[in-house]
């Protein structure tokens, strides 16, 4: 419902065109290796591929392209999270009513937009500091061990992850073992912990 509420917006615009829906970060990949597209709206909170990480591959895929994350999530860390992926702009949801069609534009036009109810001071402090420090240790995980991750922190064990992977059970330990050697946590439920904290999960999922 959502969504379409969101589709209604856009359309009443005489210069913005849907050009395709997906439900997860992975059926976007997918489509921007086979689409011309100006910009994405991602939701952080989304299956199979969150929209931090899909922010991210979006812009190996297509560097020049546009994100926008649009979320309930009012944290400033997720801020920080979604700027160093390569966001372009971060809206709250309760906004887009009214904001939507002016983050769009500013975004497109190659400006920065965050959520008025965000902290300008704290906005500015994560735009400078976003594309620094990219030698965090989660920035060292591959994208099937940042896959895992998630799976580890919902709860799978490495036979669920090997099975849901179609991989074999040996190297869903060997992706285990990597992810705790790089970002040095060695207990599942650290990990999971960890993972929530940067976004990359949650509670709900």
């Amino acid at each position: 419902m959502f969504r379409q509420g969101i589709k209604r917006i856009i359309e009443e615009s005489d210069n913005l065109k849907i050009v395709g829906e997906v439900g997860d970060g992975l059926e976007l990949l997918e489509f921007l290796k086979n689409r011309s597209v100006d910009m994405v709206i991602l939701d952080i909170s989304m299956p199979n591929m969150r929209g931090i990480e899909a922010t991210r591959e979006a812009k190996v895929i297509r560097p020049d392209i546009k994100v926008l994350i649009l979320t309930i999530h009012k944290n400033t860390e997720y801020v920080q999270h979604a700027v160093k992926a390569g966001a372009d702009g971060y809206m709250i949801k309760e906004e887009s009513d009214t904001e939507l069609l002016t983050a769009i534009n500013k975004v497109l036009q190659g400006d920065r937009y965050i959520s008025h109810t965000l902290s300008l001071e704290l906005a500015d402090n994560f735009l400078r500091k976003g594309r620094k420090d990219s030698k965090h240790p989660f920035d060292r995980l591959t994208t099937r061990e940042r896959e895992i991750l998630k799976l580890i922190a919902e709860g799978k064990s490495s036979k669920g992850i090997a099975e849901l992977l179609f991989i074999s059970p040996r190297t869903a330990e060997h992706h285990r073992a990597n992810i705790r050697k790089k970002l040095n946590i060695q207990s599942t439920a650290a990990l999971t912990k960890y993972a929530i904290r940067k976004g990359y999960t949650s509670i709900n999922d």
